[in-house]
């Protein structure tokens, strides 16, 4: 069973994703904060991240900073969830491989969709979504 790692600091999205995903048949796991998501990324690497931007701790920006310092073979593909729509918040990404950006309000169909299709290796993991 492919495993996703969520980090969010709104409880209710975390759940919300987190049930969806399970239901879609993955095993997830929950975080409220970027520090906490880069301790489980260390002591297990997921085969997805789903992130926040704006978290307490760590934000999603930092966290994909810290991980592709420190794993920067790493296989997984890293989701980034933001309502930020403007290039300027997105130009940081570009020093990060593997990382593709989801718009909020996420819709939990094309998320599945995507996962399916990065998992059954139908999408370029690093394709970088606008």
């Amino acid at each position: 069973m492919k495993r996703i790692l969520i980090a969010d600091d709104e409880r209710h999205v975390l759940r919300v994703l987190s049930q969806s995903l399970e239901r879609a048949g993955f095993a997830v796991e929950g975080v409220l904060n970027g520090a906490a998501a880069l301790e489980r990324v260390r002591a297990q690497p997921p085969d997805v991240l789903l992130t926040d931007i704006q978290m307490p701790r760590m934000t999603g920006e930092e966290l994909c900073r810290r991980i592709q310092q420190e794993m920067p073979e790493r296989e997984f593909l890293i989701f980034v969830v933001t309502s930020r729509t403007e290039v300027e918040h997105r130009e940081w990404s570009r020093e990060i491989d593997n990382l593709q950006f989801l718009e909020k309000p996420i819709s939990i169909r094309s998320l599945v969709a995507k996962l399916d299709a990065y998992f059954n290796g139908q999408a370029d993991s690093g394709e970088q979504v606008a």
